[in-house]
């Protein structure tokens, strides 16, 4: 592992070893602001673009890159913004997220569940990675990047010491070879050494990507590899240890985080899952004149007009999930045990592998007056083996599934006042018999004195099986097998936005028959009849000057707390100051941000299946009340970010209930730090 990490890195360093000018001027380099290393000024006459080609070697020009991600399985591109905001910086590499929505073990990259549920993602097939949201990335959540010269970003997020602390280093290389051939990699290393007993958590990902993107053939493509290991500790033995420190210690002393025992001390669990992603389209389609001015008498530009595109997408993935522990637990730690009673080692393990291929034609938009919207007509196979430990000892128990789909998209994404989107899928053969799931949007943009109204509105249908290891599961303390009644889902939302007023309100409702979900043993179960949720959320930025404050406020209900337990109340504020120093070329933040959620009967953990399942009535606690405290600077300088954030600042000021989720404090005080730096050449 640590040679492959090297590796990568030096790949990364040799990337950006030819940053240190953008031209040559007989033989003296100059950097894109045209000065030597000295900082002595070139004569503007002598600028690259008035020079003859003789003595300039060219070796630069001005960045510009565009960064997209693929939106669905159909391969449309959605353009993203650039990574290159300052802006909430600092919180870029929270477990917690950017404003505080996940509760997880205060570990840096251990499992989360966000408490929004709304945010909530359809969970991944193996489940055991969708825990890990904060560093597995998805392919429809990958950035792909195309340049005019290479682009390097490197970012290092470090707290703690050695003992105790946090690192994560990340790296992202993109070249063009030309404007429509583009490739690079993507490095993710995170370390965190934990702060409370055997929590360490070790995790990297390996990416290649690539994109070609031509007038009549695009393809995008990824190979991701992730290897994650998760030290499992259960939480701690008694919550008194942080919320009554004294009465553990006769009131001798407080305890320090390291010292507090935990439930298991040798106890890990381990996931490498791997995915190749490819989606390609071929379009037919004619060339016509670009318009130009009246007076323009140079002979007119031609663009391509798409007019039909033929579609392929395909995905493969293996994914391998271990749990190994030596602890002796107590008696009742677990409900059942199904094989080798007598020795309390256990070695859980489960493999699956899946591959699906979509095919489709689409009959695109605005090739001419009438094509208002662009309808396309999709199929997909998707093949899925589980293999699952045999309860009695014998070879292992393979699953083999195979769901067909057929579907279509309407879309218009052109103009500037009316946008909409909308896409289903029904299910034909095997697992798929029965499934079904239509969403869709719709957005209109108005001017409003000097700004832009964006109205949307949201809404989706689905009847879905569950996920297969919450139908069928083998391990020494926990199984079941039951492919259970498909799940019915029905949600709306609405977005009002105002960006020059820094406005944005959201309210949804959704309405799930027979939910599914981990009860109070663990054990996958779902709910007769419906569970409803409504929420609401209103982000409001306020300026004055230098001053700035930024608040998120959401609301939720849930109609049944006792199968789907939400916090009626979430908060982030952010105040901070904002100006520019040394010749304005110095960006500068200095704030505190502040979370908060009310109480409530938050999901426990367990690492045995690595998720997240309903407290036991009889033992179940309060977690929440508590705000998080959290002092930043942060600053920007050209190509440079930096930040330095006193973390859990309050610690000790007021209440001492301090947990993400039950049994599991959070980091005590800490110092952290992080920096991004884009190259370009």
């Amino acid at each position: 592992m640590r040679r492959t990490l090297l590796t990568y890195i030096l790949f990364s360093i040799i990337s950006i070893t030819t940053v240190h000018a953008q031209f040559t001027v007989n033989g003296r380099e100059y950097d894109e602001n045209g000065r030597d290393q000295y900082g002595n000024q070139i004569d503007p006459a002598m600028m690259p673009d008035k020079l003859d080609s003789a003595n300039v070697e060219v070796q630069g020009l001005p960045p510009t890159l565009y960064m997209w991600r693929i939106k669905n399985e159909l391969g449309e591109r959605e353009l993203i913004p650039a990574d290159t905001a300052y802006h909430h910086f600092q919180n870029i590499d929270l477990t917690e997220g950017l404003t505080g929505h996940y509760n997880y073990l205060a570990n840096l990259g251990s499992p989360r569940i966000s408490r929004i549920f709304f945010d909530r993602r359809y969970p991944e097939p193996t489940i055991f990675m969708e825990t890990f949201s904060s560093f597995y990335i998805r392919p429809t959540e990958f950035n792909f990047t195309n340049s005019n010269v290479p682009y390097t970003n490197l970012s290092y997020h470090k707290a703690g010491n050695r003992q105790n602390g946090e690192e994560r280093f990340k790296s992202y290389f993109s070249v063009n070879v030309n404007k429509q051939l583009a490739f690079g990699f993507n490095i993710d290393y995170l370390y965190g050494r934990g702060y409370y007993n055997n929590q360490a958590t070790s995790y990297f990902n390996a990416a290649l990507f690539g994109s070609y993107i031509g007038d009549r053939y695009q393809i995008q493509a990824i190979y991701s590899n992730n290897y994650l290991k998760t030290n499992e500790n259960g939480g701690i033995e008694d919550d008194r240890y942080i919320t009554a420190p004294e009465e553990m210690a006769q009131g001798g002393r407080q305890y320090e985080a390291a010292n507090i025992p935990t439930v298991l001390n040798q106890s890990a669990n381990r996931n490498h899952s791997l995915y190749a992603f490819m989606t390609q389209r071929y379009s037919l389609g004619f060339h016509r004149d670009i318009p130009q001015a009246e007076n323009d008498t140079t002979p007119p530009k031609q663009e391509f007009v798409p007019v039909t595109s033929f579609i392929h997408t395909l995905r493969v993935e293996r994914a391998r999930h271990n749990f190994n522990s030596n602890d002796e637990v107590e008696d009742g730690y677990y409900d059942n045990t199904y094989f080798s009673p007598d020795d309390p080692t256990v070695r859980d393990s489960t493999l699956y592998i899946g591959v699906k291929n979509t095919f489709g034609i689409a009959l695109l938009e605005g090739f001419n007056k009438y094509a208002k919207a662009g309808l396309t007509a999709f199929a997909s196979h998707k093949f899925s083996k589980y293999t699952l430990m045999n309860l009695e000892g014998g070879r292992a128990d393979e699953y083999k599934e195979n769901e067909i789909y057929v579907g279509g998209e309407l879309s218009k994404r052109e103009g500037n006042v009316l946008h909409y989107h909308a896409i289903g899928e029904v299910g034909l053969v095997g697992k798929a018999v029965g499934q079904f799931n239509v969403k869709g949007d719709i957005d209109l943009n108005f001017p409003l004195w000097k700004d832009t109204v964006k109205l949307t509105a949201r809404g989706e249908v689905s009847n879905r099986l569950a996920p297969f290891y919450m139908r069928h599961y083998h391990s020494k303390h926990f199984a079941w097998d039951d492919d259970m009644s498909k799940e019915f889902r029905t949600r709306v939302e609405g977005e009002l936005s105002i960006e020059r007023w820094g406005t944005r309100l959201s309210a949804g409702v959704e309405n799930i028959k027979n939910y599914t979900y981990f009860n109070e043993q663990a054990v996958p179960d779902q709910k007769s009849g419906s569970v409803q949720v409504i929420s609401a959320c209103l982000s409001q930025n306020f300026k004055l000057g230098i001053f700035h404050l930024d608040n998120e406020v959401t609301w939720q209900e849930s109609s049944d707390q006792s199968v789907l337990p939400l916090p009626k109340l979430s908060l982030y504020h952010n105040f901070y100051l904002q100006f520019k120093l040394a010749k304005k070329v110095l960006s500068v933040q200095l704030g505190a941000d502040m979370r908060y959620f009310s109480r409530y009967y938050a999901p426990t953990y367990l690492p045995a299946i690595q998720q997240f399942h309903l407290q036991p009535e009889e033992s179940r606690i309060n977690v929440g009340g508590y705000p998080l405290v959290n002092v930043y600077a942060n600053l920007h300088l050209k190509r440079t970010r930096f930040y330095v954030m006193m973390y859990h600042v309050n610690q000790g000021m007021s209440s001492s209930n301090y947990f993400w989720a039950p049994h599991y404090p959070m980091n005590p005080r800490i110092l952290k730090f992080g920096l991004s730096w884009n190259f370009y050449d």
